[in-house]
Order: structure tokens, then C-alpha cells, then sequence
């Protein structure tokens, strides 16, 4: 870092990625802070310098005695432990020292209390909140929300033919009883309970134990949403095939038909390739976080439909690198289960298949909102 961009920095003040401090000589308030910051995207704590962005400089003594306190504070009072990389700069009022914190490749991170800090803002904060650490165990692999027990269910809410003939058509041969072992060894039932996978795909009645896992959806006349104004409205229900087959027929009716080129006693084409329909409500299903208490929102308007998902993507994937055909696998088991009973062929081709086949969809990964926008415009009107 250079003189002029420290500059720029300090005019600019704190925020996520910046934190000033005149002086460090607490350990632990040290450790907070880098834990917030290996949590988040990284960040450079600034040391040398008041709330203000005033620089007011460190003498050499400092320097080493904070060099020491780093690396202490680095390997002993965070778990994991981490590696900072530190920089001193020269100024007119003494020198200014900068730790560079990466983003942690080994989430989530904890002081030596077992707190577990995160970024607000150009603040930190401790996670309380059961679903926020799960979602940083999530994005470091620990655990997977399809892969937790639903509370109050058990096996007898597993819809016993729905399971047998899926069983049957995937391996070919029939199950002559529902063990426990079996359901668990197909990572559907855990400590006596459905897991969420379980309840979402063989489930008798899912939105019993889950009511937010549903997609809503609604049909406006206008390009603005308008809550008091509607044509069409639904609370989609019921396990996650019936949930699909349900969201794409809400689709199909509400879009209209386009001649192209055809007889005028044709029936036409759908304005949008059914395809594209099938692929975004099939990744929507599968990867959105289920760790977020939230449904789906399907909204059609005159000019587009939105798909909204809970859960912005996961880890460092990119909007680039998903229409690449990269992907992350969220949720495992569903995944896994899903390609034989959904259009699902879990090669990341969705989204790629999508754009060659129509190249007016629109994705916006809203990080602040925490969740994945996918904008699909319609083609000119034309009724039949």
C-alpha cells in the first residue's frame, strides 16, 4: 500500500473492509476484530491512526511490540488460526502499520472464548442467532441444511409409496421393508427424524413441519408490483415434485403465445422456451439456502417473471462462472436425489442450457439481501 492510497483510504473512513486504530495493546479486541473480518471478505485494520482518519503514527517500539501481539494473537487467540500479513508505512507524523486479514478459507472462526464475530457494517458483532451460525458452518462444509433432523417428525410422516416407487424406478428393484438403516443410509432420516431432504421429497404433508418452504406466487397486471392488484395468485404446496409440477403449470398459464412464422391456425409457440421455465424453477428448488426461513417468490409481470431464492451464492462462485456451467452444491442430499426425480442432471448445464436457449434472462446475486434474483423479459405481447 502506498502513501497516496493510505490517503485515500483514511479521507474515504471506516467500513467493512477498513477498521482505524490509534493504538492495540488488548489481545482480545484485537482477536475480535481479525475473526470478524476472516468471516466476512477480509479487510486491512489500520493502526496508527484515530476514528477520524487522523494520522498520529507509531514509533518503532510499537511497531515491534504490535508485530509480536499479531502473531500472537494470530495463532493462539483465534481457532483456527490464521495468517495475516503486515506492511508499515512511513508519514510525516510517524509510521502507520497494516494488517491485511484474508478471508478465511476455514469458516467459521471463533476467539479464544469460542465467540464467534462477524462484520456490521464498519462494525462487529457477535452471532447469536442459531440460523446465522448455521449458515457460516454451511459455507465452510461443516453441515448442510438438507442434512438436518426436522423437529417433531419421524419416520410415519414419510409418505410410504411416494418413497417405494421412487426406491424401485431408481434401483430397480423393490424394498421389501422401510428400515430405519435404509431411510438413513440415504441420508432421509437422523436421529429418529426426517431430515430436511426427507421431508422435502417423500414428505406427506412438508409445509406441516416447514410452512415457509413454499413458492409464492403471484401474476401482476402492470410492470410495478401491487399488492392490492393481482390476476393470479398461489401458495404452492406439497413435496418438492409436486411443488415444481405445480410452479411450472402456475408458469404455463399465465404466459402467452407467439405465432412465429406459424399457420394462423396454429396454437403458437410459448412467449418463453419451456425450458428455461423448467431449469430456473429446478435450480431454485435445489439450491436455494434452506437455512433461511423464507419461501420462493415467483412474480410475473407484463414486461418479466422474477424468481427470487433465499440465499445469495454460496462461497466465492460468480454470476460469470455459474453461466460457465461451474456450480456449488448446496444441498447435497436433495442434489443427489433430485436428478431422479426432478429435470435435474446436476452437471451444472442448467443455467448455460437456459442462455442458449434464450438470452433475455438476467441474473443478480443480491448479497446485501441475501438472496439470488433471476429476471426472465418476455417477448412482445401477441394474444392467440
Amino acid at each position: 500500500m502506498t502513501l497516496i492510497e493510505l490517503q485515500q483510504i483514511l479521507a474515504r473512513g471506516e467500513d467493512s473492509q477498513y477498521q482505524f486504530k490509534q493504538n492495540i495493546t488488548n489481545a482480545d479486541s484485537l482477536a475480535a476484530e481479525m475473526v470478524a473480518m476472516a468471516n466476512a471478505a477480509g479487510g486491512k485494520i489500520i493502526i496508527g491512526v484515530n476514528d477520524n482518519g487522523e494520522v498520529t503514527g507509531l514509533s518503532s517500539k510499537d511497531i515491534r511490540r504490535l508485530n509480536q501481539l499479531i502473531s500472537n494473537v494470530a495463532s493462539d487467540f483465534i481457532k483456527p488460526p490464521i495468517s495475516p500479513l503486515t506492511e508499515n508505512i512511513q508519514t510525516d507524523k510517524g509510521l502507520v502499520l497494516v494488517i491485511f486479514v484474508p478471508e478465511g478459507l476455514n469458516k467459521p472462526y471463533l476467539d479464544k472464548s469460542g465467540v464467534m464475530w462477524v462484520k456490521s457494517g464498519a462494525d462487529k458483532r457477535r452471532v447469536t442467532s442459531r440460523e446465522e451460525m448455521q449458515r457460516l458452518f454451511q459455507a465452510a462444509g461443516l453441515i448442510h441444511a438438507d442434512s438436518v433432523p426436522v423437529q417433531e417428525t419421524s419416520q410415519a410422516d414419510l409418505d410410504r409409496w411416494v418413497f417405494l416407487d421412487y426406491y424401485k424406478n431408481r434401483y430397480h428393484c423393490v424394498a421389501e421393508e422401510i428400515t430405519p438403516r435404509l431411510l438413513q443410509n440415504l441420508g432421509l432420516l437422523k436421529s429418529e427424524q426426517l431430515t430436511l431432504a426427507g421431508l422435502l421429497l417423500f414428505g406427506k404433508m412438508p409445509q406441516r413441519f416447514e410452512p415457509v418452504f413454499v413458492v409464492k406466487a403471484i401474476v401482476f397486471p402492470c410492470d410495478n408490483m401491487d399488492i392490492s392488484q393481482y390476476i393470479d395468485n398461489e401458495d404452492i404446496e406439497g413435496n418438492l415434485l409436486q411443488v415444481y409440477k405445480d410452479s411450472f403449470a402456475f408458469v404455463r398459464r399465465n404466459l402467452h403465445h407467439v405465432q412465429n412464422g406459424q399457420g394462423i391456425n396454429s396454437l403458437g409457440e410459448p412467449e418463453i422456451p419451456p425450458v428455461v421455465i423448467e431449469e430456473l424453477l429446478v435450480n431454485a428448488l435445489i439450491h436455494r439456502d434452506y437455512f433461511i426461513s423464507a419461501p420462493i417468490r415467483l412474480f410475473i409481470f407484463r414486461d418479466r417473471i422474477e424468481l427470487i431464492s433465499p440465499g445469495h451464492l454460496p462461497n466465492h462462485l460468480t454470476i460469470e462462472q455459474v453461466c460457465c456451467g461451474l456450480s456449488n452444491m448446496r444441498n447435497p442430499v436433495l442434489a443427489s436425489h433430485a436428478t431422479h426425480i426432478l429435470p435435474y442432471r446436476g452437471l451444472g448445464t442448467g443455467i448455460p442450457r437456459v442462455l442458449e436457449s434464450y438470452n433475455a434472462v438476467e441474473f443478480r446475486d443480491e448479497r446485501e439481501a441475501n438472496q439470488f434474483k433471476v429476471v426472465i423479459k418476455r417477448r412482445l405481447r401477441v394474444t392467440t
